[in-house]
């Protein structure tokens, strides 16, 4: 007697369904996990960049960026204090330290002991005006012109506690300091994300007695970078693209959130012939948009070293995990 067999038919609509359900579940790991535990799972970065006159000592410098500081993120704030014990020659912060307009007291008491090192500061959108909710399809539109702004943040407490501590504002300004036993020439514009930026305030090239040229800014757009490579600055420091914030495996940053190349988006490279660049992908997101997903929040220890006499060695980088914060309170 032949053996009866079922099978069971599946219609496109059920297989569709099915598949639907699995992206979705996927997508809620991969928002649970951006959210709770990338999001506070910060690192040190190390670079060495060769930007020194020949013959200069190392100098170890410590790039901060993009605190979005709120007063209850205690993990950030402790992991924060942790980084004098680095102890860094110099310190730079190139802005959006606050997300909160009670977040000042916060960001002095985790800078802590760095505040007390020789150090330079800029200023980025968020620390003038407040976060504000946004659509996030914005973000991959390209030349974005027009602007939201929050309510207005004590930037001027902020600058003041920065600079009674002794960090100099670079903010169309130029200064020489002696640190480490390497003379710095450093100045900076205002953020231009906010087209503040007035860089002829500082348009004369630094003289060739100093050891380093450094130039700071908050956001890294090319009209500001090409500034300052005309002026033979060695090295600019940036933040703001948060790295991307959302990064893909194989493809790096979705967006930049200014006008510099995806490739860019964070870490150490090339601007033009001589200037090398360092952009931090920061430590801190939108308290509207707590999300990061293959792009840790970090600060970057850069050791710079002298040029050699003979062409240009590559730019060393290593990340150091400094563990996996647990997301409690923050």
């Amino acid at each position: 007697m032949p053996t009866m067999s079922t099978s069971v038919v599946r219609f496109p609509f059920q297989t569709a369904k099915t598949g639907v359900k699995a992206a979705a579940a996927a997508a809620m790991l991969g928002l649970g996990y951006a959210s709770l535990v990338e999001r506070v799972a910060f690192c040190l970065r190390e670079v060495t960049i060769p930007v020194l006159s020949p013959g200069s000592r190392p100098l170890r410098v410590l790039h901060i960026s993009d605190l979005h500081m709120t007063p209850g993120q205690r993990l950030k704030q402790q992991w924060l204090r942790e980084l004098d014990a680095l102890e860094p020659d110099f310190v730079v912060d190139t802005g959006d330290n606050l997300a909160h307009a009670r977040a000042v007291p916060a960001v002095i008491q985790s800078l802590g002991g760095l505040l007390d090192r020789p150090g330079a500061f800029v200023f980025g959108s968020n620390d003038y005006f407040g976060p504000t909710p946004k659509n996030p399809a914005r973000y991959l539109r390209k030349n974005q012109t027009k602007r939201s702004h929050g309510d207005p943040l004590p930037w001027q407490d902020l600058r003041a506690a920065f600079q009674e501590r002794g960090w100099v504002d670079a903010t169309h300004t130029f200064h020489e300091l002696g640190v480490g036993g390497v003379r710095i020439a450093v100045a900076g514009v205002d953020d231009p994300h906010l087209h503040r930026d007035r860089y002829e305030a500082i348009s004369s090239a630094p003289g060739p007695h100093v050891g380093l040229r450094l130039g700071l800014t908050h956001s890294p757009e090319p009209r500001v970078l090409d500034r300052f490579a005309a002026d033979g600055y060695d090295l600019v420091l940036a933040g703001h693209t948060h790295g991307g914030q959302l990064r893909l495996p194989g493809y790096g940053a979705i967006v930049t959130n200014c006008g510099i190349d995806r490739a860019r988006a964070r870490g150490a490279s090339h601007w033009g012939q001589r200037t090398r660049l360092h952009v931090s992908a920061g430590l801190g997101t939108s308290p509207y948009a707590p999300v990061r997903f293959c792009c840790r929040p970090e600060a970057t220890l850069l050791t710079l070293v002298a040029r050699p006499s003979g062409g240009e060695p590559p730019i060393r980088s290593s990340d150091l995990p400094v563990g996996i914060a647990q997301p409690v309170g923050d």
